[in-house]
């Protein structure tokens, strides 16, 4: 291999980056409203649509990710392995993106086909695009600090986008569909698809593979399965992920029950206007008005007010923790800084099993709090899967950067996958009634319980699982000194 390992340029970064930036729009779409989109604007029975979602997340998981990892780690253009498919993909993904959010009146059977057809070809592209991007941050330097500064770059990008969405998606729905949401949803992704594409060629055009096969080295199939198995710190990386994202898609399904059930409203009504939100609102919306535009329309139920408002706060702070990320790695290892980044957003998420509903407050410096201290933990993830790629070249003389990352998406799928699973579980365990007004104490206990001890549970098991990674700060170094003398070598006998 051929290796240059000098201090990436912050305009490759930000190229690099807005990749992520244009992915996110719509994964954090696909995530937190296609089954919104589905049931509420679409008209899908819920039944219909969430048969669609669930056996495209398992396509997504097991059959398209494994497949593109094997392809992106044996193709070879004069563009590189990974930086082609993400100009292959732009476009279509963009016209997808559009064609998942758009409502042809087909009746009840052709809606339900027409969402399968869209949605399967909406994730088969986004792997394709996804997988490659993920892999091209092993092969844009074998210097595993630049690798952390990449990471901590990409993860504000992606924190952008999460922002748009959670906090700005509905509202820019209604002001671009008049109040249409369908309408405005097509609008919404039409926007975000130009957007993307035009990003996704700026990654393309700014970023340049340098760690590079040798001519004649590769591997089969079956040897680079052979190889993961083998590969300690992939075994705990990939449970790590699995777990990780267990707890991200439990919190996240499980908060809106949280304030819309046990936070009392009057409290959160009061901080909300404490905090000048609605004032802020108010002069926006004379501006928007005074230019002939829609009105900014703000939920007015208090608990959705809040939701919105603790969204905002909490991937600001996120950003700040990835700011920090990049420097406490640097000095003290990814795995040590991970492993007490996760740890202290952790006792943030068991403080809520503390508090009273009243303690609006306390609520609100704990999330933001269990943000940035989860923040630094964000880019550091990406970041030691492509040091187990490393060490896997290390260790075996081969390199197989796209399958170890396809394992990782896989995780994180399953993740997804079980964690909002087991919000509708625990629900159902503790007698949740979705047509009632108000629930039972044993639920509000349950939700409670959720946000606090049971989402506290897959960080603690991952937090013990970083035992098991041998990868530290010195045998980063190691491999990366190592790994360089070898591709040095390599390109000097070629």
């Amino acid at each position: 291999m051929t290796d240059a390992t000098g201090k990436l340029s912050v305009r490759e970064k930000i190229g690099y980056s807005l990749g992520d930036l244009a992915a996110n729009l719509i994964f954090q779409t696909l995530v937190t409203f296609l089954a919104f989109f589905y049931t509420d604007v679409y008209r899908i029975p819920a039944a219909s649509a969430a048969k669609v979602i669930f056996v495209v997340g398992l396509l997504g998981a097991f059959v398209f990710t494994p497949v593109i990892g094997v392809l992106a780690d044996r193709t070879s253009t004069r563009w590189g392995k990974f930086r082609p498919w993400i100009l292959w993909t732009a476009i279509p993904f963009g016209v997808l993106s559009l064609s998942a959010f758009t409502t042809p009146d087909l009746g009840q059977a052709g809606k339900t086909a027409y969402a399968l057809a869209t949605y399967t070809l909406l994730m088969l592209v986004y792997v394709a695009n996804n997988l490659p991007y993920s892999a091209l941050s092993g092969v844009l330097t074998g210097n595993m600090d630049q690798r952390n500064s990449l990471s901590s770059y990409r993860f504000v990008a992606v924190m952008i986008a999460q922002f748009i969405i959670q906090v700005l998606l509905l509202p820019l729905v209604l002001i671009l569909g008049n109040g249409d949401k369908a309408r405005g949803f097509e609008y919404t992704m039409a926007l975000f698809a130009v957007i993307g594409t035009v990003f996704f060629l700026i990654t393309f055009f700014t970023t340049r593979e340098r760690v590079v096969p040798v001519s004649g080295e590769g591997s089969s199939i079956r040897q680079d399965l052979t190889d993961l198995m083998r590969n300690r710190p992939w075994r705990v990386m990939l449970l790590l992920t699995i777990l990780v994202f267990v707890t991200l898609a439990l919190k996240g399904g499980m908060y809106v029950y949280y304030f819309k059930y046990y936070l009392d409203p009057g409290a959160l009504a009061h901080f909300v206007d404490a905090v000048g939100v609605n004032r802020a609102i108010e002069g926006l919306n004379r501006g928007l008005i005074g230019m002939g535009l829609a009105g900014f329309h703000w939920p007015q139920d208090a608990p959705t007010s809040a939701f919105s408002v603790f969204s905002a706060g909490g991937v600001l702070c996120m950003i700040g923790g990835i700011c920090f990320s990049r420097r406490l790695a640097d000095r003290y290892g990814k795995r040590d800084v991970f492993g007490g980044s996760l740890f202290l957003s952790t006792l943030c998420l068991l403080a809520y099993a503390f508090y009273p509903p009243d303690a609006v407050g306390l609520v609100m410096l704990s999330y933001m709090l269990h943000g940035f201290f989860y923040g630094i933990s964000t880019p550091l993830l990406w970041a030691m899967i492509a040091d187990v790629a490393d060490y896997s070249e290390w260790r075996n003389h081969r390199r197989a950067t796209a399958i170890i990352f396809s394992a990782m998406l896989c995780g994180l799928k399953t993740g997804l996958s079980i964690g909002g699973a087991l919000v509708a579980a625990i629900l159902a365990a503790y007698g949740y009634d979705g047509d009632a007004a108000v629930q039972s104490p044993s639920v509000v206990q349950g939700i409670r319980l959720t946000v606090s001890v049971y989402c506290a549970i897959p960080f603690l098991l991952g937090i013990a699982l970083l035992f098991r990674y041998e990868i530290n700060k010195s045998t980063e170094k190691r491999i990366e000194h190592d790994l360089e003398l070898r591709r040095a070598s390599a390109a000097s006998s070629a």
